[in-house]
């Protein structure tokens, strides 16, 4: 019983030893979650990249050794249930709902067999003059590449809604946002919606709180560094990509993720 005791006491010994040191590992991993809007190269703005340049960077990391994962692994990793990802592990997501992406983006993504999360804010959607439908948007799901998560309802500015709204204005604003774009992506693509990219970038204390009661289990902004453990899990940063950006650039970007 003794010598059973022992035992006992030194496997309780280990795990107390090893499983800080995980946690310690998993809060020094990166994982570079990268932003792209529109492909149409007859549509320029500011957030736009031709789909030569999207080719030429998903070439680039598959060239390289990165692996593209979906964004359900990495949230596994931030969420410490999944114990490791493979080496240089890499995230692609598109936001708002660009016909581009049904058009341009498409033929890339099955190519190279890479996993995309759209988020998408369902007022665009069948709406929007370059937006996709909602039957583009199911056959991009069909394929199984592509997963669709919410971008808010009608993407809104919610600073300048702070300031033209009653505190009780906003509040029910804030909900109606985060809660109509659940609800109608759930019914259209018969799916659960598990995660939020905040328009413009926007956030605070109130709106990730607000979004953890919707149902989110995690939202994404775009500031500019990789996603790891040491964030709020309302508030996990990406990288915007675009057309101006150079291929340099880029690479200092991807070379954020652990090899």
């Amino acid at each position: 019983m003794s010598r059973l005791r022992r035992i006992l006491g030194f496997l309780i010994l280990m795990v107390m030893l090893v499983i800080p040191c995980l946690t310690l590992a998993g809060n020094t991993i990166n994982i570079p979650i990268l932003c792209y809007h529109n492909l149409n190269p007859t549509i320029p703005g500011s957030m736009s990249m031709t789909p030569e340049k999207f080719e030429s960077q998903v070439k680039w990391l598959k060239d390289n050794g990165f692996s593209i994962i979906p964004l359900k692994e990495a949230v596994e990793f931030l969420q410490g249930k999944r114990f490791s990802l493979p080496k240089k592990a890499i995230v692609v997501t598109v936001d708002d709902g660009w016909q581009s992406v049904y058009t341009y983006m498409q033929s890339i993504v099955k190519k190279y067999n890479i996993p995309v999360t759209l988020f998408i804010y369902p007022q665009t959607i069948s709406t929007g003059k370059n937006a996709m439908s909602w039957d583009e948007l199911k056959e991009l799901q069909k394929t199984g590449l592509f997963d669709v998560q919410s971008h808010t309802y009608g993407h809104p500015n919610f600073k300048h809604a702070k300031r033209r709204l009653s505190s009780a204005g906003y509040e029910k604003f804030v909900k109606k946002e985060l809660i109509k774009s659940r609800q109608i992506l759930e019914e259209k693509m018969n799916k659960k919606i598990q995660y939020l990219a905040w328009p413009f970038g926007i956030y605070n204390d109130y709106l990730e709180r607000q979004a953890a009661d919707a149902g989110y289990e995690m939202a994404f902004t775009i500031d500019a560094r990789p996603a790891n453990r040491s964030f709020k899990p309302m508030a996990q940063p990406r990288y915007m990509i675009i057309d101006k950006q150079s291929m340099n650039t880029f690479r200092a970007i991807a070379s954020q993720a652990n090899s």
